[in-house]
């Protein structure tokens, strides 16, 4: 599919292609990493795991044999370029795309910019590190599927053995990847939080991968007073990947893996092997590292049913709905899937949803989305009980702190594309 995206390029597509795909000063290849034992036998338990960290010099440093791939994100890219590093480069492409389309808006020019230093990070890893990397999109297309599509399809064009696109869950979203992967883009189905979720997206689109921030649900529980807080993300990401193994094989045609996200420690990471892939922040490895964990002491738990304590009152509903796929949603889904999700719009989704009372969806208002981003990424949820769902609530909450960074990030490219 690489070369059909090639080959149907529009002058402006060969500029941004062209834009992305050079970087200067390339890192030199970091020299072949040695094996953890450790590792080896999450490996061995069906484990593959992601250094979750874009930074160059922090990653060399947790390298091993068993991690193939890296993951990069808005709130990294927004650091690079805040040091000032990439002004150059941006200037030179804010000078070209003029050049070639004079007539286009400031917002417009920012998203081609954003994707141009996206890919420069990501291919340093790759130069690097030989690695995969899940590459972010502007949460600005978030709710957009034509544009989604779009920079799907330019990421692909830049790197499609080693990029994977992350798209972030919206009920648009959905729709958009049930097209990117027709056109056999892989992607990363990010900001998930519950079984629910994932069932539908694995069902519905087919992305190659779908997540649970499993640290966000302990946080969100036991900062709310919920409960302790304990176990609720592994259970809900066991809960998921369960659901994929069903589904998987009932459909020969889903392949969607499960990525356990958002680990706040090395427990974690012995707690839940055997899940399909783990992304792991630095901090998290470095603790694995140092426990030097005894390879014959690691078990596959895939099949554990974590217990969750919960205090008494109406949030503990709420709560189970993230680990819960019921015969009434399943119905939806299988609905939906007769439908195609090609065929669909995120107000089908929403429409779905409505007729059968699942409440995944809840079309938050403007006003709703900007007081969910002030509260940051963990909510308070006694604002939000019964006007929308925990997983939506988490999501929204993902999707508007990522905003907050990507404001920055845009900030700080239209300070230098006006000198430009």
């Amino acid at each position: 599919m690489a070369s059909f995206i090639l080959t149907d390029m529009t002058p402006k597509e060969a500029l941004l292609h062209e834009l992305a795909s050079t970087i200067s000063h390339a890192p030199e290849r970091v020299p072949a990493p040695k094996s953890d034992p450790a590792l080896a036998r999450l490996v061995e338990l069906g484990t593959t795991p992601w250094l979750d960290t874009g930074n160059l010099e922090e990653a060399a440093k947790l390298w091993r044999k068993e991690t193939p791939a890296l993951t990069t994100n808005n709130t990294l890219a927004n650091q690079v370029v805040q040091t000032g590093i990439m002004d150059e480069d941006i200037k030179t492409a804010a000078q070209r795309i003029r050049a070639l389309e004079p007539g286009i808006s400031d917002e417009d020019l920012v998203l081609d910019i954003v994707f141009v230093v996206n890919c420069h990070i990501a291919l340093r890893l790759v130069s690097a590190f030989d690695a995969t990397v899940s590459v972010e999109l502007h949460p600005a297309v978030g709710h957009d599927i034509d544009h989604t599509v779009r920079y799907a399809q330019r990421y692909y064009a830049v790197n499609p053995e080693k990029f994977i696109v992350k798209i972030p869950l919206t009920p648009e979203g959905y729709c958009a990847v049930a097209r990117v992967r027709t056109l056999g883009i892989p992607v990363n189905f990010t900001l998930g939080f519950s079984a629910r979720q994932n069932y539908l997206a694995a069902l519905l689109a087919g992305p190659n991968y779908v997540n649970i921030f499993l640290g966000r649900l302990n946080a969100v529980v036991s900062d709310n007073k919920l409960g302790d807080g304990k176990n609720v993300g592994e259970k809900v990401t066991l809960a998921s990947q369960q659901a994929l193994i069903e589904l998987r094989q009932a459909h020969s045609e889903i392949i969607t893996k499960q990525i356990a996200a958002s680990m706040r420690n090395a427990e974690q990471m012995v707690s839940l092997a055997g899940v399909d892939v783990y992304t792991i922040p630095p901090k998290a490895v470095a603790e694995f590292f140092e426990a030097n964990h005894d390879p014959s002491s690691l078990s596959s738990h895939i099949n554990e049913n974590y217990s969750v304590t919960l205090n008494p009152g109406p949030h503990g509903s709420m709560v189970e709905m993230l680990w819960t796929v019921d015969e009434n949603f399943k119905k939806m889904c299988a609905e939906l899937k007769v439908q195609g999700g090609v065929n669909l719009t995120g107000y089908d989704l929403l429409q779905a949803d409505a007729h059968h009372k699942t409440k995944l969806f809840s079309n938050l208002t403007k006003e709703e989305q900007f007081t969910i981003r002030k509260d940051g990424k963990i909510p308070q949820t006694e604002k939000w009980m019964g006007r929308c769902s925990l997983d939506e609530l988490m999501t929204e909450s993902a999707l508007q702190s990522f905003i907050v960074d990507q404001n920055a990030f845009d900030s700080r490219i239209k300070q230098v594309i006006a000198t430009a």
